[in-house]
């Protein structure tokens, strides 16, 4: 198998960031609305249309893959969820690939903790090229991969695994994971072809011959392949970097939010299917939320939660002395963040503070 390609962000990823916090809390309302979304189309359907939407989502036996190698489970520590915004290039999606990257790729990931009582949230943003030390991992096939350090964070999904992520991210943070929820953005787009299209506007010219995105400054109604086309696109955005592609993505998601919302699809039992379904086929859980009657449970048991209120923060990080292009954990500033989440507790304004820009909103 061949690796895929990493994309390396340009030296200007130092520029400031101004529209993180804004494009990190759009991740989040995305999240928590999509579960709602299950929870509204697992209330209206029939027994054999709930059967079929149950069975399009996939599971990842977490634990099993892990073993007991992980951090323990504090009685105060809240419900944890690793949160993976994958882009496959395989199967399906293979003919839509207009850019010369094979494979899947997974370039935005927050850990999002709900505290004891659940009514507020944080979620902690982990930059795609954080240099972290990947351990001892088991793939799907069983093959153990030695462990490695220095290590770019966004590699890890593609050359070993989620179960892999989850333990990576586990051991950097001292946080056991409750739950793993990965979604793919490809699968979003029967989802906008079934709606008519999905309307974005962009403030400059876009030009990305490795996506295939041709826009012009101004409104656009985009189709399924068009919307693939944006939420991949990079070098035609800002100053080139991942921040640019992370910050489409996210603009897309509200945006297809907004055009269910407008046209009142969940109002419609038939509408509310094609939405469950495009959603649950595009969903990867670990086994335990791996069925509808799971995630309409922890969808339910969100409802106090008010997305606009959910703090989030970036993981504080510095640029790496050897590579510029990569950052690493800012200490004790990320240490200090990983203790407050673990315990449960308020985190500290300066374990929000991150040397190489962005922080909290």
């Amino acid at each position: 198998m061949t690796t895929p390609a990493i994309d390396r962000p340009s030296p200007s990823h130092r520029s400031p960031r101004q529209d993180a916090p804004r494009r990190r809390r759009r991740t989040g309302r995305w999240v928590l609305l999509s579960l709602a979304v299950l929870v509204v189309a697992a209330a209206g359907t029939g027994y054999w249309l709930y059967n079929d939407l149950d069975g399009n989502i996939e599971g990842v036996d977490i634990d099993k893959a892990i073993g007991g190698d992980r951090p323990e489970k504090l009685p105060t520590s809240g419900q944890n969820v690793l949160v993976l915004g994958s882009d496959s290039r395989a199967g399906d999606n293979a003919e839509l690939n207009t850019g010369r990257v094979a494979g899947a790729r997974s370039d935005t990931a927050l850990v999002m903790h709900i505290p004891e009582g659940r009514t507020k949230a944080v979620a902690v943003s982990i930059p795609r090229d954080t240099l972290v030390t990947r351990p001892e991992c088991a793939k799907a096939d069983g093959s153990q991969v030695a462990p490695a350090e220095r290590v770019m964070f966004n590699s890890i999904y593609s050359q070993v695994g989620p179960a892999c992520v989850v333990k990576t991210v586990e051991k950097m943070s001292g946080v056991r994971m409750d739950h793993y929820v990965e979604i793919d953005f490809a699968g979003f787009k029967d989802l906008v072809d079934a709606i008519g299209g999905v309307t974005v506007t962009v403030d400059q010219d876009i030009h990305d011959p490795s996506s295939g995105l041709d826009l012009t400054a101004g409104t656009h109604r985009l189709n399924g392949t068009e919307s693939l086309q944006f939420v991949r696109t990079r070098h035609g955005v800002g100053d080139g970097s991942d921040l640019g592609r992370i910050g489409l993505q996210q603009q897309f998601m509200v945006a297809l939010l907004s055009e269910i919302k407008k046209q009142d699809l969940l109002g419609s039992p038939t509408k509310t299917y094609k939405i469950a379904d495009t959603l649950t086929s595009a969903l990867t859980t670990d086994s335990e939320l791996a069925s509808l009657t799971a995630l309409t449970d922890f969808g339910r048991s969100l409802n106090g939660v008010d997305p606009a209120g959910m703090e989030t923060i970036m993981l504080p990080v510095a640029y790496d002395k050897t590579d510029p292009n990569r950052v690493v954990a800012a200490e004790p500033q990320a240490s200090t963040l990983w203790e407050a989440i673990r315990n449960d507790q308020d985190i500290p304004e300066s374990a929000k503070k991150s040397p190489a820009g962005g922080g909290t909103s």
